[in-house]
């Protein structure tokens, strides 16, 4: 039998196959830290020289010329401020943007008392009784972290083991710090009395250390002069305090009315201070979570001092309101009526823009397609300007260039040392309220009376307005439901607590709260906390 040669031919070798080219991974896109593209600078009309004839800078107790931050202070937009549940300093954050966490229940449309707590009373160095809260007086509020709770030995046992404990913080007049439980108002550990006069509210750490940075409102009969102090919530103790009759001041004032921020990633106290001063403060914190320790052992203590083309018996130095900060760069509204751009890092002045008179209202960052602006107003003090009637504008200006983008003007009286116009913060709407701003101006129309203001942000035009009987010093809270309906918290030195639907400007419901409302409120989820100057804290829930 024939073979077949086709069998017996060998297999051919196949050709082989070249292996795919494997697709390399991409890196992920670093999310941006703050505004990359912010560079902020002067122009024709906001030359820092026009309004601050000389600036001093001083490195742990030597005067310097020139300075550069070796920790390159850089902060993030405000949502990432804090890295803890709550509001952690004056207006929540490094834009000021609002004093409200979370998202309110809003059924009803109506106000109901939670609960209601004592305050007291204490005299300054003059002799003079300071009771209750005060402006700013808003109270903090934290939701630690369990791990941090359990460290917390000035925590009562019942509140160190509650799970989800929200915490209320509070700086007084009566010179103590209070401690709540939010939703029953039950003292979560003893009040620490510090001696001083609190007026403004202080802040807690963003990192979610457990640390209160809280400074004193006048020279106390207690504990003498005035001072900023850095207390340990482990332990409720005193950690580090400074700013008492500093030699480096240019004005005998060592107030802290301000709200400080931190620089988390730097670990440096960013504190304005009613002398002239601005610290910047390395802290050299330690908190060490598993051990329960917690310290700081500050060096490089930084300070910048100015001058204003104003300055003298009118038109102070200092700095009252909280400094917003964009980057590293701060925005300082003060005493003489200046807006100052401020280089942390360089602490070089970019630009000043005149807003005319003794400002209280913190200046509040808006983006706005992508373009950073400032709302801010000022008070009428008297004599300044006018014994009697001034304009108060209420204007919009450009983070960048320091130009004023549009003003709108209210007239407004004054009384000696219970000034007229804007002394809360404006407040800048967000979702469904996210094209107006909300503004409370004192002693307009009349002498006693005052109205809160819902203005366009594009234009300034007046969207609605909502007056009262009395004034307020009080900074409206704008907060949420979970549809993006707005709605505002608003106080006046009448006693009342008003519920505002921030869309049409229509009062919703009302409480009389037995005493003069100066200080903010601040609000978490449905519940509003604020102190009155009758010796009461009060936390109102939104029905």
């Amino acid at each position: 039998m024939q073979a077949n040669d086709e069998l017996n031919k060998p297999a051919p070798t196949p050709t082989p196959t070249a292996a795919p080219t494997p697709t390399p991974t991409p890196e992920p896109t670093p999310t941006p830290v703050g505004l990359p593209d912010f560079e902020p600078h002067a122009v024709e009309g906001t030359e820092p020289e026009n309004l601050i004839k000389s600036t001093a800078i001083m490195v742990d107790g030597e005067v310097v010329e020139e300075y550069e931050n070796q920790y390159d202070i850089l902060f993030d937009l405000p949502e990432r401020y804090a890295q803890i549940d709550g509001v952690v300093t004056f207006r929540g954050d490094n834009f000021r943007s609002g004093a409200a966490y979370g998202t309110a229940n809003v059924s009803s449309k109506s106000l109901s008392v939670a609960w209601k707590n004592t305050t007291g009373g204490l005299a300054d160095s003059d002799g003079f009784n300071w009771t209750g809260s005060g402006w700013t007086g808003q109270a903090l509020v934290a939701k630690w972290p369990e791990a941090t709770r359990k460290n917390m030995t000035a925590m009562y046992d019942w509140a160190r083991e509650k799970k989800n404990l929200v915490e209320v913080i509070h700086a007084t007049l009566d010179g103590y710090v209070h401690f709540y439980e939010l939703s029953t108002g039950e003292k979560t550990r003893d009040a620490l009395f510090l001696g001083f006069n609190f007026k403004g509210a202080g802040a807690l750490d963003p990192r979610g250390y457990p640390i209160l940075y809280v400074g004193a409102g006048v020279d106390s009969s207690a504990k003498g002069s005035a001072r900023a102090l850095v207390v340990n919530l482990l332990d409720n103790s005193i950690m580090f305090e400074f700013g008492k009759n500093d030699g480096f001041a240019d004005r005998g004032w060592y107030m802290f009315d301000s709200s400080p921020l931190v620089s988390a990633d730097t670990d440096q106290l960013i504190y304005p201070g009613e002398c002239g001063i601005l610290y910047i403060i390395h802290l050299n914190t330690k908190y060490d979570e598993a051990n329960g320790t917690l310290s700081v052992d500050p060096d490089n203590i930084v300070k910048w001092k100015y001058k204003g083309t104003r300055t003298g018996s009118k038109y102070w130095l200092g700095v009252e309101s909280s400094a917003a900060i964009i980057n590293h760069y701060a925005f300082l509204a003060d005493n003489g009526g200046n807006l100052m751009c401020l280089d942390l890092n360089t602490l070089k002045l970019v630009w000043a823009q005149d807003i005319l008179d003794d400002t209280n209202c913190s200046p509040v960052v808006s983006i706005e397609d992508g373009h950073p602006y400032i709302y801010i107003s000022t008070s009428f003090h008297m004599g300044w300007r006018s014994s009697y009637k001034a304009e108060i504008p209420i204007f919009k200006i450009d983070a960048e260039t320091g130009e004023i983008v549009w003003k709108t003007s209210y007239e407004c009286y004054t009384v000696s040392d219970l000034s007229g116009g804007v002394q809360g913060t404006i407040a800048v709407g967000k979702n469904k309220l996210s094209d107006m701003i909300f503004v409370p101006v004192a002693r307009t129309p009349g002498a006693g009376s005052g109205t809160l203001v819902a203005l366009r942000k594009d234009t300034g035009e007046k969207v609605w307005e909502r007056e009262t009987s009395v004034y307020s010093w009080s900074s409206p809270v704008d907060f949420y439901d979970k549809d993006g309906n707005g709605y505002l918290a608003y106080c006046n030195t009448g006693f009342n607590l008003y519920l505002i639907d921030g869309k049409t400007g229509d009062v919703l419901d009302q409480m009389n709260l037995g005493g003069n409302i100066e200080a903010s409120p601040v609000v978490y989820n449905s519940y509003i906390v604020v102190g009155t100057r009758a010796n009461r804290t009060y936390c109102v829930e939104v029905k």
